[in-house]
């Protein structure tokens, strides 16, 4: 049986958002993970915070994840003309789409029942459903052959901690990558974490901004997710906003390692 609408939560900061009662919205497989003790507080646990927007308001995360745009040049850093990529953690497709051109074959990796749909829903719509399929998978479960991927690769979702990927997840990631690929973290964060595991680092230069639909769409979703730069949101009026204005490290960054043959 479908779950209801939640209920739209206009003008509330995402830490604000959810509360403890919104977390029976997780699969017991998903509450294992994320609330692993049977309790925890969305308003004190941003990380948990996510975990809900992405399940109880994907077309939310959605419009955010479509204005927070990539680097060229890490799109342009990416193989193309291979055979099997596979990304983890696909969210709604910020680079799922990208990748398509790239490979003969395209598998996206979501947790996240509602982000799968939303995804499954853009690859139809661009007529890419023979390329690109949309399966379920956890950082360190993923329903993938040993050495399937020619690229095994993560955008803004791959963290140190267990739950989002760590030391396991890595190994899975790596397990998925033939010899010879390669495994990317795009917009990664704990640099030296990654690098004490034998992956190197590019940073690519240049101004970056957070291009939302129009000023209004920049008002609403500034109050939501970089509350503390909503004010200097409203003043600048534009729907373009600078990362640092959002005190944010702009996705300009990738960490990788081509796995020993």
């Amino acid at each position: 049986m479908p779950r209801p609408e939640a209920p739209t939560r206009p003008g509330r900061a995402l830490q604000n958002r959810y509360t403890a009662s919104d977390l029976s919205v997780f699969t017991p497989e998903e509450a294992s993970r994320f609330v692993p003790d049977g309790a925890g507080d969305p308003q004190s646990d941003v990380t948990l915070a996510w975990e809900l927007l992405y399940r109880l308001e994907p077309e939310l995360y959605d419009r955010l994840a479509s204005a927070e745009r990539l680097h060229p040049a890490v799109l342009a850093w990416l193989p193309r003309g291979v055979e099997r990529i596979a990304e983890v953690g696909a969210g709604t497709g910020r680079l799922t789409l990208e990748l398509i051109g790239r490979a003969a074959q395209v598998v996206a990796a979501e947790p996240a029942l509602p982000l799968r749909r939303i995804l499954a829903r853009k690859l139809a719509a661009a007529d890419q459903g023979d390329r690109a399929s949309v399966v379920p998978g956890f950082f360190d479960r993923l329903s993938l052959p040993d050495g399937f991927a020619d690229l095994v690769v993560a955008c803004s979702a791959f963290t140190p901690a267990a739950g989002h990927g760590g030391q396991a997840g890595l190994a899975e990631m790596e397990r998925v990558c033939r010899p010879g690929g390669c495994v990317a973290i795009i917009w990664p964060n704990h640099l030296d974490w990654l690098a004490a595991r034998g992956y190197q680092h590019v940073s690519f230069p240049g101004p970056m901004s957070v291009e939302f639909g129009s000023y209004p769409e920049a008002v609403e979703l500034a109050e939501i997710f970089y509350p503390s730069a909503a004010q200097e949101v409203r003043r600048l009026r534009r729907r373009t906003i600078p990362f640092d204005v959002l005190d944010m490290n702009p996705p300009r960054d990738l960490a990788f390692k081509v796995l020993g043959r």
